[in-house]
């Protein structure tokens, strides 16, 4: 198993190539299309803005590429919101994969901005990516943008408003809470994702 993580831009990479070895496998950081090319899966992480992410991905041509593989992709945090077609961070156009806007949340004195902490999660279909997980259990979240609940929702998150947490098109899955940092939940659901095909 041949594992790419796509390198656009973001920080904070070692707690999602320490969760992956913790799995058995030593992903790669890529950010050439050969690279994608050898992985049998990809992951396109998320710690950063939207308009520059975008901008890294187009400059090597991996959007692209991206839209048309039909390799497992899982997308964490900014990387699931990518998939949408528009986010108002940067007033960003996005990899269109998803249909909807992902707006800026809007902060409460009940709700600050970011969002960080842990949310329970209400799945709304049966998908692999959710196998030996059980409905409304907690993941972890850090994220000022989300994505609205639409058909493509697999599991639902509150935060003054319902909110997109899973989001499964086709081999494109994504997720807006942080899996490598969700303790025994995050862990199975990474594990499970090596195990589509």
């Amino acid at each position: 198993m041949n594992v790419a993580i796509v390198d656009n831009g973001g920080a904070n990479m070692n707690s999602l190539v320490f969760a992956l070895q913790r799995l058995g496998v030593t992903p790669s950081l890529c950010s050439d299309i050969d690279a994608l090319d050898a992985a049998s899966h990809i992951i396109l992480p998320g710690v950063g803005h939207a308009r520059d992410s975008m901008h890294r991905l187009q400059k090597y041509a991996l959007d692209d590429y991206i839209r048309d593989t039909k390799k497992p992709v899982l997308g964490i945090c900014l990387g699931m919101q990518l998939f949408y077609h528009h986010s108002e961070e940067g007033a960003t156009p996005c990899l269109d994969l998803v249909p909807g806007t992902v707006r800026k949340l809007v902060a409460t004195e009940r709700s600050p901005v970011p969002h960080m902490g842990w949310n329970q999660i209400h799945f709304r279909h049966v998908h692999p990516l959710l196998d030996n997980i059980e409905t409304n259990s907690y993941m972890y979240f850090v994220h000022s943008y989300a994505a609205p609940v639409n058909e493509w929702t697999t599991g639902a998150t509150q935060y003054e408003q319902d909110l997109s947490a899973i989001t499964i098109r086709d081999n494109f899955m994504g997720v807006q809470f942080h899996p490598e940092r969700s303790g025994d939940n995050g862990a199975i659901l990474l594990s499970n994702f090596l195990k589509i095909s």
